[in-house]
This record gives structure tokens, sequence and C-alpha cells, in this order.
């Protein structure tokens, strides 16, 4: 099933109304669908590079409103939510992470945790529905949102408008490697600028 779900995305970019399926794909990704954008962007990207710019903003802008739904069904529909969260076999991570935010730490912990969701393979979804369960202070997950999200998906369109399909197949063979990594180190070096300034 998700093999069919990520080829209809793949053939969806090459569609004549692609960036209104773009802009869908994020919106619901950030809540519940399985497939990220990314497998859209880089065809889209490669087909139509001059275009770049407005793909990495579509993308952005409705991943983070389909945020916004998450953590709305995280705060008013805990049991539907839940259902989700243990869907991606991630309900002891998120009741481990939940018994750490009672720490003084706790807001940097899931600031940091949101981030790398946002921007890494994580599965995003789990941390917006999870963010809305904890109350979470909603203007720092927008401001995070966007962020997180639009770093990811700029970077992924500018190297596809950049290299092209070699990108791409460098993407789909090693995208958890490289994006985990190159988040990791954006996250260290927020803290250490954080524990440096305080």
């Amino acid at each position: 099933m998700l093999k069919n779900l990520y080829d209809r995305c793949v053939q969806l970019a090459s569609h004549k109304f692609s960036k209104y399926y773009l802009a869908l794909v994020s919106f619901i990704e950030s809540s519940f669908f399985p497939i990220p954008p990314d497998v859209m962007i880089v065809p889209m990207v490669i087909a139509k590079r001059e275009d770049y710019i407005k793909i990495f903003i579509i993308s952005t802008i409705f991943s983070s409103l389909g945020g916004l739904l998450g953590y709305f069904l995280g705060s008013f529909f805990l049991e539907a939510s839940m259902t989700l969260i243990e869907f991606y076999g991630y309900e002891e991570k998120v009741y481990s992470l939940q018994n750490k935010l009672s720490s003084n730490n706790g807001f940097m912990l899931w600031l940091g945790t949101l981030f790398l969701a946002g921007f890494t393979p994580l599965p995003f979804k789990v941390f917006t529905i999870t963010s809305g369960m904890i109350g979470f202070n909603i203007f720092v997950f927008v401001i995070v949102c966007i962020f997180s999200r639009g770093l990811r998906f700029f970077l992924v369109s500018y190297f596809s408008m950049k290299f092209g399909q070699k990108f791409g197949e460098s993407l789909e063979k090693h995208s958890s490697i490289w994006i985990a990594v190159t988040g990791l180190i954006i996250v260290i070096s927020i803290m250490i600028t954080y524990i440096i300034s305080k």
C-alpha cells in the first residue's frame, strides 16, 4: 500500500496541477499521511528548475498549516490521535518524552525534538499531534514548523535545482543519513549558542 501511495505521489509531480497536489500532500503529511512531499519536490524542480523557490514556499506553507491540523487533532481528539501515533509505532517514545517534559529543560527538549522531527525523516505528524496533546506553546510551535520545514524543503529544492537527477538519486538512497546529520548539526549549533548566551 505504501509503495502504491509513493508511486502515485511521484506521478502527481508531473501532473499539470502538480503544485496544487504538492500543497495537498504537504498539508496532509504533517498530520497523518505517510509519504513526504520530498518525493514530489525533486521531480517537480528537475522538470522546472526556475520554479524551485515557488515549490519550496508552497511545501513550507502547507506543511506548516498541516502541522497546525496535527496540533489541533492532538488537542481535541485524543483517542484518534493515539491511534495515529500507534500506527507509526511511536507510542512508547511519546510516553517517554512526555515524562521528560516535566523536567526543568523540558521546553528546550521538546523544541529540539520538534525541530528534528520537522527537518529529518522522523514522522513529523507524530510530533505535531503530540505537541497538541501536551499543550506546547502554539506560537513557538508555528515558528518551529515554518523554520524546520522551510529549511528542509529549501535544501531539497535548491539541491534538486543545482544537481538535478544525481541529487534525486542520492536523496532516494541516502536521505535519512544526510538529512539527519544536517539536522543534528543545526540543533547542536542552536543549543551551543543558547548555552553560551545564558
